[in-house]
Order: C-alpha cells, then structure tokens, then sequence
C-alpha cells in the first residue's frame, strides 16, 4: 500500500501539475474537447497509463467535458501514485 502524503508534501507535488486541483482528499483536473467523440478519444488514452500504474482515475463525462479525478482509496487520500499519474495524464 502507498503512504498518504502529508499536506505540505501534497502543496509541493500539487505545483508540479499545473491545471490539476485539490478537492478535499483528491486531485482534479477537468478537460474540455471540441465534442463528444474527441473526449472519449482522450478517456481511450487514459486506459494505457492507468492500466500500466495500477492506479485508476475516477472518471465522469458530460458531452465535451472530462471531469478525472485521483486519490488511493486504500491509504485515505492522496499518495505519490496519484501525482506520478497525473504527471502521465498532462503529458497525454
């Protein structure tokens, strides 16, 4: 099981995922596409890091919108696991 980072080191990995949010115990980005089908090309995408991870991000789509969010449900909060894959998914 991964550690639960603490609130400073959450502030220091959180500068180095621009666009990315902290709600409560997760991390949240939200992406806009031109339509429906650019998002869920880009929800495709994410299969292949998370796959490879282990980890997997919550997911919620509304028409041009991609709403991912990461925490290790398992440690209670936020772990390296979900700013290594929100590194990941920035750079898809």
């Amino acid at each position: 099981m991964s550690q639960k980072l603490t609130d400073a080191e959450i502030q220091t990995q959180l500068a180095q995922v621009p666009d990315w949010t902290l709600e409560g115990d997760r991390l949240q980005r939200t992406y806009r596409f031109k339509d429906f089908v650019e998002a869920i090309a880009f929800v495709n995408k994410l299969v292949e890091p998370a796959e490879a991870a282990g980890h997997h991000p919550d997911i919620a789509i509304s028409y041009n919108r991609v709403i991912v969010t990461l925490t290790t449900h398992d440690a209670g909060g936020l772990t390296q696991k979900d700013f290594d894959l929100a590194t990941q998914i920035a750079n898809l």
